[in-house]
């Protein structure tokens, strides 16, 4: 599993250790996400982002940037059978792939699959969401914040992954990806909406809570 220098090491190295094993589906996409270079959440982030799903009872949930559909399984399985969760991915070979590991985790009919600009693509699903989880390209996290926003019920979650970048942003940001995530993070902080935590796991995870 990729670590990302955010904790110290051995603890990063214990925090995956000690996880149970995935179903052969996620452990499928572990696996062709190492090999292919392809970015997941990872199965501790997974974790994560299955209870807050779990816990905050969200049914309807968008998911802005999927890749592979891993992140999808976990919040569709967590969201459960009566759910709406959105796929979004510009590549639509990625979707293609997304739909047979869905099919295999048995989450397909809970899953709309969305191709194309996923900020944009948010305007053609009408009503709000329960949960709204941030995953696209770094530089288009501030545009992604104020897209989902209004989208979001109150009392709804807004999760975001990569907010930590690496450590990156500790320092001078040198690229578009660094300075968009340092300005969601100002955003999320800043908002008098929003009831924000950074949790340090893996790369970094969001947490906010709409007023």
């Amino acid at each position: 599993m990729k670590m990302f220098g955010i904790t110290n090491r051995k603890v990063e190295e214990y925090l995956y250790a000690i996880l149970p094993k995935r179903d052969p589906v996620l452990a499928d996409m572990e696996r062709y996400a190492r090999r292919h270079d392809v970015p997941i959440i990872g199965p501790a982030a997974g974790r994560l982002v299955y209870l807050l799903a779990q816990i905050s009872g969200a049914r309807r949930i968008f998911e802005m940037g999927s890749a592979i559909g891993y992140s999808t399984i976990w919040l569709a399985r967590a969201a459960g059978p009566s759910a709406a969760v959105y796929y979004t991915d510009g590549d639509s070979a990625n979707a293609a792939r997304a739909l047979e590991y869905f099919r295999r985790a048995g989450v397909e009919r809970r899953v709309q699959i969305l191709t194309g600009d996923a900020i944009e693509l948010m305007d053609s699903v009408p009503g709000s969401f329960d949960l709204i989880f941030i995953d696209v390209d770094k530089h288009q996290y501030p545009a992604a914040l104020r897209k989902a926003l209004p989208r979001l019920r109150s009392g709804g979650l807004l999760l975001a992954d990569n907010v930590l970048w690496s450590g990156k942003v500790a320092k001078p940001a040198k690229n578009a990806s660094t300075r968009g995530i340092v300005q969601f993070n100002r955003m999320i902080y800043s908002s008098k909406e929003l009831f924000p935590v950074i949790i340090p796991l893996r790369d970094g995870v969001a947490v906010c809570r709409k007023a």
